[in-house]
């Protein structure tokens, strides 16, 4: 999986000359995000995720990135209405942090505010929140942007931190999610890792409390009761979806329709 190329497609460093009279009006257009059928996840994220999402692991054995899965096609979010709207109560952070993006520097490493200009809400006609003001100095709207940028990369790396005791631990395996379509056609999405329960309990006690003090164990179990919304996100589909099942990598995006849905592990 791609992380910035999902929705971000004309990526500038943020310039006080190039952006000088630059204004976004952000509203609550999700558009940009209706052909994303998965997004990365912040540890952070897990309990308000698992109310509304499957949270899956997606990568390689040796490095995994938790990722919410928002369609079961390729090019699909289900979450996603015909005018755009975000329809469930939760919006992931990677999403609404958009039009922006921290970019890192391989050079110094570190870290550049970039915009995507290709946003439909940039403008140069004073709508919405200016960027800079008459003396080039940061709104506090832009301040409250790179506020939100700051606390998501910390999180990010709470998150890699959390992801890394899950591989040294052997927890996760590869699962498959079955779906049977409206048409009984079954279908099946795979490419993905969970944990499985049976391994934590083979953990040495020790090993256990350091998952509890860190509330890695906590995460683990909304990452596992978030597997049943597999089912939900499948009677989202529409009825014109009903034609052909199909099989596929999450990683990938390409997935099964269906009506009824479950994860189960691979043999």
């Amino acid at each position: 999986m791609t992380t910035q190329a999902l929705i971000y497609d004309e990526l500038h460093a943020l310039d006080r000359e190039r952006h000088l009279n630059w204004s976004i009006k952000a509203g609550d257009d999700c558009s940009f995000a209706r052909e994303v059928n998965s997004v990365p996840l912040l540890a952070a994220e897990f309990a308000k995720a698992a109310e509304n999402y499957p949270i899956i692991f997606a990568g390689t054995k040796e490095s995994v990135l938790p990722c919410v899965v928002l369609g079961l096609q390729k090019n699909q979010n289900l979450f996603v209405t015909d005018d755009g709207k975000w329809d469930t109560d939760y919006l992931p952070a990677f999403i609404r942090r958009y039009p922006f993006v921290f970019s890192e520097s391989p050079e110094n490493s570190q870290f550049i505010l970039c915009i995507d200009e290709d946003f439909s809400g940039c403008n140069q006609d004073g709508k919405g929140e200016r960027l800079f003001d008459s003396e080039g100095q940061q709104t506090n709207y832009l301040e409250g942007v790179v506020k939100f940028l700051k606390d998501y990369q910390l999180s990010h790396q709470a998150t890699t931190h959390f992801c890394k005791q899950l591989i040294e631990l052997d927890l996760l395996e590869e699962v498959r999610a079955t779906y049977t379509g409206p048409n009984a056609q079954p279908g099946v999405l795979t490419g993905f890792y969970a944990v499985k329960r049976e391994k934590i309990k083979e953990l040495a006690d020790d090993k256990l409390v350091q998952m509890v003090k860190s509330d890695a164990l906590e995460l683990i179990y909304y990452h596992i009761l978030s597997l049943g919304n597999f089912k939900s996100l499948a009677k989202r589909l529409p009825a014109e979806a009903s034609g052909d099942a199909a099989s596929g990598d999450a990683a990938s995006g390409d997935a099964a329709t269906g009506a009824a849905a479950s994860a189960e592990a691979d043999s």
